[in-house]
């Protein structure tokens, strides 16, 4: 049980640190010109999610122009499918996780507000302002499961469905309306860029025709021009359990796409509906359905899986989107920054890609990022920060064991106080004299011991006065005062003037070892038990002691005298000791007290500073991971870099405050307090004070270029030959982001005629490196290269538009034929009654 806990309350504390990671991280995407430093788009821009399966991107999308784009909040973003909510949250909550958690990490979630979806079967419709999830009333149709007619019964239902119609109608007008109250944050509002989104083998793309024009009509009401592109996400690596139907599914579309892109496609619906239920016409004049296709795999060019999956390609939809709409924003002299000849072109792209025969081509990308890792960084400071803190924790203040004695009240001088006043204050000698005697003579006495002798003159008499009078009281009084004062609230009082003692010397004086607190004590006890067992001895003695031998006066024929000679001799020689004896007693009863409470101290401490160790090693674990997790090359040496960073930092900060300055109350305060309090508070105020003392400063705000150049030499001695110069790093950086921008699509090379390259890097205006990527290559170059500059200094992107191949030069085109062909024959109808005999032949 106890593992359990602490497992889960590990997980806690990652859950907490992956959240300030993320924020820290957002923070700097969002850091340039106080806030401006981020990209703007030009024109609206509205994004359309078509089918189920698409549905995990919504979120993922929506967080990476939230963080990038400056006006990113007046995105519209609408996804249409035929699943309630939660089914399509189970579902694809596999695919969410693979979008790598940088965008994902304290994510506003793209379906806020959608729960309590009205039933699909009415159609219905949810939105948090950004986001707008529309089902469609298909309730005669299982999606989720593969029919001989499924795609065909899609398409049919749709169009004998008033409901649904005039559901989408009204769905639509009211993103229209959600689009034009965000009019004030575009340059203008003439055009709008719809990015339609769909799955290759969801089965809702068989209405992409019906759905594009009805939203580009409604569009069309408030716009002046409405630009539409595809992004189709084809699946190489999932295809295993239903492998079969999925490929012969998605090679359908992608016929019925080649229709749809033709020069002569023509297409004309009754999609309009007023709330009256009047139908009205829509048209597409003969052109290509839509201006650009992007077909995206979840394999790249080389035919490697992609980390991630399919999801990774929401960077390259959102980066397309940019190049194509972004804000051209004036420098300081008032004029419109450029880059110049190489600014992306869409017309020129288009025709570059088209084929002589006018054969419509396609296109796909790649895309790559290298930035300072700014989570792994987050966390290894952290880290540090608390590994010198704890440190300072630890030390052990130059105090003699006398002073540790003194500290915690156990010093002899504390001890004897406390001794003090346990017997009573008054003559106890004296005032056991009056105690009654039984008539017994001098001379019947002077034969017998002092134990026999004290029998015979006060039967139980005396030690019931002794036991009475002084025992008790003296019991009593050792009890109240152990309860009174303990050795912790002895030690919380002694802390408050020496505030540098604390649980950790606690812990290591009250355990057992050598030179400790309880060592000394176990020595008093050893002492004090031998002196006790000496006055024992002594008292056993006294009292075998025989009368005659004792040395009190003696008067001749006055045996009442002298039996009160004896009585007073009895007292001196047995009482005395036995006070003594009580008091030592007493003494190292109290002793054994302490060292009981001195094993319950160490339990407390020991209990706290473990689990002060403990997050030191979740700080650490959770550190590497975010490490392990970053590229191998872009997160190399951030614990030892970063531990010298932090070092330093904090050596500045106490040369200008002291000393102390991380133990006022405005930052840590008493950290021994806040670890009985829970790691969870602990760490809430140590990543409020690593924020604010260490995170903004100047040297964790370097370019990156710069920040990565001093990480991969900071392992690096004087006069080491392996030093990294910067044009080594520049050739690195450069040769590492064209081979992870690797295309995301799988063609036959010498089937593609018309290749054809555009490629574009994102970085800050005032990098070397990116002045650097402008010019490399420029003599042998073949391809297009664009910069897009931004004011941000956190990393470099690059995009790689690759256009011109065609349908039939797909690896998933020419995998898919055989299911396609075998799916057919067996019966399924992959196509609508009246589309089928309009698609051309299989190329």
């Amino acid at each position: 049980m106890a593992a359990g806990m602490e497992f889960s309350s590990n997980n806690a504390l990652k859950r907490n640190l992956e959240k300030y990671a993320a924020q820290y991280a957002t923070e700097q995407e969002r850091q340039g010109s106080l806030g401006d430093g981020r990209s703007s788009i030009h024109y609206p821009a509205l994004f359309l999610f078509v089918g189920d399966q698409v549905a995990p991107a919504v979120s993922a999308v929506q967080e990476i122009n939230r963080l990038k784009w400056d006006n990113g909040e007046g995105v519209v973003y609408v996804q249409i499918g035929t699943e309630n909510q939660e089914d399509a949250r189970h579902r694809d909550h596999d695919a969410v996780q693979t979008k790598h958690d940088h965008y994902i990490d304290g994510a506003h979630s793209g379906y806020a507000g959608v729960n309590g979806l009205n039933d699909a079967r009415n159609g219905s419709t949810s939105d948090d302002g950004q986001v707008t999830r529309h089902v469609l009333p298909l309730s005669t149709i299982q999606t989720d499961r593969p029919s001989k007619t499924l795609r065909k019964d899609v398409h049919r239902s749709f169009h004998d469905s008033d409901q649904a119609l005039f559901g989408l109608n009204r769905t639509l007008r009211r993103v229209s309306n959600r689009i034009a109250e965000y009019g004030r944050l575009y340059s203008s509002f003439d055009r709008i860029y719809v990015t339609v989104v769909t799955r290759a083998d969801d089965p809702l793309n068989v209405l992409l025709p019906e759905l594009t024009k009805l939203t580009e009509t409604i569009l069309a009401q408030s716009f002046k021009s409405v630009q539409t592109d595809l992004h189709v996400l084809v699946s190489e690596m999932e295809q295993v359990d239903s492998f079969g139907y999925a490929s012969a599914a998605g090679l359908a579309f992608l016929r019925e796409l080649d229709y749809m892109q033709g020069l002569d496609y023509t297409f004309s619906g009754n999609l309009l509906v007023t709330e009256d239920g009047i139908s009205i016409p829509v048209t597409h004049p003969a052109s290509p359905l839509f201006d650009l296709v992007y077909i995206l795999s979840d394999k790249n060019e080389r035919g490697t899986g992609v980390p991630g999956g399919w999801m990774e390609n929401a960077e390259i939809i959102c980066r397309i989107c940019l190049l194509k709409n972004r804000k051209q924003d004036a420098d300081s002299s008032g004029s419109v920054s450029s880059t110049g000849a190489n600014t992306y072109n869409n017309t020129s792209f288009k025709n570059n890609i088209r084929t002589t025969s006018d054969q419509h081509g396609y296109a796909s990308a790649g895309f790559a990022e290298i930035r300072r890792p700014n989570k792994p960084i987050a966390l290894a400071v952290l880290y540090h920060l608390y590994r010198y803190l704890l440190e300072r924790m630890r030390q052990e203040p130059e105090w003699s064991i006398k002073d540790k004695l003194a500290f915690l009240g156990l010093d002899g001088a504390s001890v004897e106080r406390k001794v003090e006043g346990i017997l009573p204050d008054e003559d106890l000698v004296s005032g056991m004299s009056g105690i009654m005697t039984h008539n017994v003579s001098f001379s019947d006495l002077k034969p017998l011991s002092l134990r026999e002798a004290e029998r015979a003159l006060f039967g139980q008499g005396a030690e019931a006065y002794f036991r009475d009078n002084v025992v008790r009281l003296a019991e009593e009084r050792v009890r109240q005062r152990s309860t009174e004062d303990s050795l912790r609230r002895k030690a919380e009082r002694s802390r408050k003037e020496h505030p540098e003692v604390g649980y950790f010397q606690w812990a290591a004086w009250s355990d057992s070892g050598f030179g400790s607190v309880r060592e000394a004590l176990l020595g008093l006890i050893r002492d004090k038990s031998v002196q006790l067992e000496s006055a024992r001895a002594l008292l056993e003695q006294r009292q075998q002691e025989r009368v005659e031998d004792q040395s009190f006066k003696r008067a001749l024929f006055r045996d009442k005298q002298n039996v009160r000679n004896l009585i007073d001799c009895l007292l001196e020689r047995v009482y005395v000791p036995k006070v003594e004896l009580l008091r030592l007693e007493n003494e190292l009863q109290l002793l054994r007290v302490y060292d009981t409470e001195l094993e319950q101290l160490h339990t407390f401490s020991r209990n706290v500073t473990e689990t002060l160790a403990a997050l030191e090693r979740v700080l650490r674990e959770t550190a590497v991971e975010s490490i392990a997790a970053a590229d191998e090359y872009i997160g190399q040496n951030v614990m030892e870099y970063y531990g010298k960073v932090t070092e330093t930092l904090i050596a500045d900060l106490e040369a200008k405050r002291g000393r102390d300055v991380w133990f006022e109350d405005r930052y840590m305060g008493d950290m021994n307090r806040l670890a009985t309090e829970g790691n969870e508070r602990l760490l809430q105020r140590l990543m409020q004070v690593c924020h604010v003392m260490l995170l903004t400063a100047e040297p964790l705000r370097v370019p990156f270029e710069e920040e990565l150049l001093l990480r991969a030499n900071v392992t690096i001695t004087y006069g080491d030959k392996n030093v990294l110069t910067r044009d080594d790093l520049f050739r690195r950086l450069y040769r590492t982001l064209e081979e992870q921008a690797v295309v995301r699509v799988r063609v036959f090379d010498y089937t593609q005629e018309h290749r054809y390259e555009e490629k574009y890097f994102f970085g800050d205006h005032h990098s070397a490196f990116m002045d650097y990527a402008a010019h490399a290559e420029e003599t042998s170059r073949i391809y297009k290269l664009g910069v897009v500059y931004e004011e941000r200094s956190s990393g470099v992107e690059k995009l790689n538009l690759m256009g011109g191949f065609h349908l039939e030069d797909l690896m998933v085109y020419r995998n898919g034929r055989v299911y396609y062909d075998s799916y057919t024959e067996n019966g399924y109808e992959l196509h609508p009654s009246d589309l089928a005999e309009k698609l051309s032949p299989m190329r």
